[in-house]
């Protein structure tokens, strides 16, 4: 039925032209940076989440608070 449509032809010469491969080509562009820029910055996030596990102190950590004394192993 959307064969029959009277401006059917109109919308497909549209989409065929220079102009739509060239926004469908940039789309395309953009999407990729935007995946690129999604990993570069879960591995920015990663590598300081390792970064501070790796340098927190090692040995027995002694925390006086209103409850009172605790000491962890760590």
């Amino acid at each position: 039925m959307s064969d029959t449509l009277p401006g059917r032809a109109i919308i497909d010469g549209l989409l065929d032209s220079p102009a739509a491969c060239r926004y469908e080509n940039l789309m395309k562009q953009n999407n990729l940076y935007l995946i690129i820029g999604a990993l570069v910055a879960a591995v920015i996030a990663l590598g300081i989440y390792v970064y501070r596990e790796e340098s927190k102190p090692k040995g027995v950590e002694l925390r006086i608070d209103e409850t009172g004394i605790s000491v962890q192993e760590k």
